[in-house]
């Protein structure tokens, strides 16, 4: 048995929501589009897939979810301020000193946490 990550799924309940920020807020581009509600992202040898599903909620009261999305930034300073101009949902909006380096904090328009890493102690 193997315990390898082959793909990351992320539930939605509005798959064009979730196209218009993983690509226009986020800067992924999209891979293939397998039917009207599941879509994969390109992103290297790990695909990110969003699939619409009835049963996905938005996250409005806002509690932390059990995963967060890391995403590796090589200058987190200039992503933060990317990310001010796209008027993200910020958790921690400043870069902030975590055991790998530094981290900030956002939620995408469905509550899903995801976090923007700069390694600086590696």
């Amino acid at each position: 048995m193997s315990n390898q990550v082959c793909v990351i799924g992320i539930y939605v309940p509005d798959i064009s929501k979730a196209i218009d920020f993983y690509t226009n807020t986020l800067g992924f581009e999209i891979y293939k589009q397998y039917g009207p509600k599941i879509v994969s992202l390109v992103h290297g040898e790990l695909p990110i897939v969003l699939e619409e599903n009835e049963n996905a909620i938005y996250n409005q009261d806002n509690k932390i979810s059990g995963v967060a999305l890391g995403l590796r930034s090589e200058d987190i300073f200039k992503t933060v301020q990317l990310l001010k101009e796209k008027d993200v949902t910020f958790i921690v909006d400043e870069p902030t000193d975590c055991p790998p380096g530094k981290y900030v904090s956002f939620r995408d328009p469905f509550g899903n946490v995801l976090e923007y890493i700069q390694f600086t102690n590696f």
